[in-house]
């Protein structure tokens, strides 16, 4: 299959870019690397360095005539949304707008939104939270997410376009950034490694739901051909504190110090973890990585990528 992939320079989608390959697909990235990075990038896949607000994503569209799409290209970062709200908007829904009519113009048969399961629930009525949950997003981020869904319902109806929607919850691995506002696990395993201060926002008893990036990668993969006009979380449906986040890996990295706690971020909900009983039973999809397994892959990549800048 031809498969276009936004934000495929980007730490989630450069693994699905990689597990569409695998499976013998033929794809093409775009990105503006905004965050996304060309360390990131599999040389199978085609590269445009193309924002998805700008007219000529439309010309990579035409060009490459994919069969699928995977729509991961977004601005993330809670706290900047708060800040930045009609920036989240133009590149969230406007951009997301813009690639869906290249996507009609140019006879792409399914797209596949990656959302985010995290922000969209908002602060939870009902925990693990299933796909019927009230969508309650208190910000900008969040907000910005929600009006693709609409739409893909949208242009399914008018267009026959497919669609599959995946909710993530809080994805972490190899290729996260440690050096941003978001991605607690990279950027524990960075001060740890370094025996620098680990802050943690709030109490440490925020509940999330942490699912290791290949498993992200493969509800994609199967999202391909199942799951058509059909919304699914992709969660572990299991709560772990940042506390206990913390010391599991103080342990895996030998960590001596103790974190410091600091003022909570505006925006953060008290708890989110995902109820994915659908995605397992719809499109045989699980969460298969153990947490402790998986920390101690992201700290090893984290150690690799400090030793590169020499920083270790």
């Amino acid at each position: 299959m031809r498969i276009c992939v936004t934000g495929g320079a980007g730490f989630v989608g450069s693994h699905v870019v990689d597990a569409y390959l695998a499976a013998g697909h033929q794809v093409c990235i775009v990105d503006n690397l905004f965050t996304g990075k060309i360390s990131n990038l599999n040389p199978a896949a085609r590269f445009y360095q193309v924002d998805i607000v700008s007219p000529g994503l439309d010309e990579v569209i035409r060009q490459e005539k994919p069969e699928a799409v995977l729509h991961q290209a977004a601005r993330v970062d809670v706290r900047a949304s708060m800040e930045q709200p009609i920036l989240y908007a133009q590149t969230n829904i406007i951009g997301s707008l813009n690639l869906l009519e290249s996507c009609r113009r140019h006879g792409v048969r399914k797209i596949i939104y990656a959302q985010s399961g995290g922000c969209i629930y908002g602060e939870p009525i009902e925990l693990p939270s299933p796909e019927d949950h009230i969508i309650q997003p208190i910000d900008p981020y969040g907000v910005s997410k929600y009006p693709m869904e609409l739409y893909l319902k949208a242009y399914a109806h008018q267009f026959e376009i497919k669609y599959t929607i995946l909710r993530y919850p809080n994805v972490y691995g190899p290729r996260q950034d440690y050096t941003g506002e978001a991605g607690v696990v990279s950027i524990f395993a960075r001060q740890m490694l370094l025996g620098a201060p680990v802050i943690i926002n709030g109490s440490g008893e925020q509940l999330r739901d942490y699912v290791y990036c290949t498993d992200i990668a493969l509800a994609n993969r199967l999202a391909l051909e199942k799951g058509d006009n059909e919304i699914f979380n992709v969660g572990s449906g299991f709560p772990t504190s940042v506390n206990q986040l913390f010391t599991m890996m103080k342990e895996i990295t030998s960590y001596q110090r103790e974190a410091v706690y600091g003022p909570p971020r505006p925006g953060e909900v008290s708890a989110s973890y995902l109820n994915s009983n659908k995605a397992e039973r719809e499109l045989k999809w699980k969460s298969m990585v153990l947490l402790c397994e998986g920390l101690r892959n992201t700290v090893e990549f984290v150690r690799t990528q400090l030793k590169q800048e020499g920083a270790l």
